[in-house]
């Protein structure tokens, strides 16, 4: 299965990103193609199924407002998500480290079938992270 990655340093501190990223309400302004999302009760905490919503408009591979499930499998506060969006069997591990002056790297590793995702997929995904999440642009 074909593997993509990214990397991309936020002008946020690390709090700043967790607590974007800990929201699940939030996924569909940095995750492509999610337009909308329903978490379980559990939230982002491993084992939670969250129903996702596709984009509006149709695509080659997929119908208009579609609805997979998106499998939190892993979480590690402050430093990792893990997770699977079961429908297109794509798999996500989202890494965060300090850096310094209030600012946050980010690595996205992407494994999805051919043809599932683009090659800039994840790199697409952090330039979206990037816009939304700006508290430290100003330090």
């Amino acid at each position: 299965m074909p593997r993509y990655a990214a990397e991309r340093t936020l002008l946020a501190p690390l709090e700043d990103v967790w607590a974007f990223l800990a929201e699940p309400y939030n996924l569909p302004d940095w995750w492509p193609g999610v337009s909308g999302v329903e978490p379980d009760r559990r939230g982002l905490a491993p084992g939670a199924r969250w129903k996702v919503l596709g984009p509006n408009e149709p695509t080659l591979l997929h119908k208009p407002d579609a609805a997979g499930t998106l499998l939190v499998l892993e979480v590690v506060p402050m430093s990792r998500i893990a997770f699977q969006v079961v429908s297109q069997r794509v798999d996500a591990e989202l890494d965060l480290q300090e850096a310094e002056d209030d600012r946050t790297t980010v690595s996205l590793v992407v494994d999805a079938p051919f043809l599932a995702i683009r090659r800039t997929f994840p790199g697409n995904a952090l330039a979206r992270l990037y816009e939304l999440v700006q508290t430290a642009a100003d330090a």
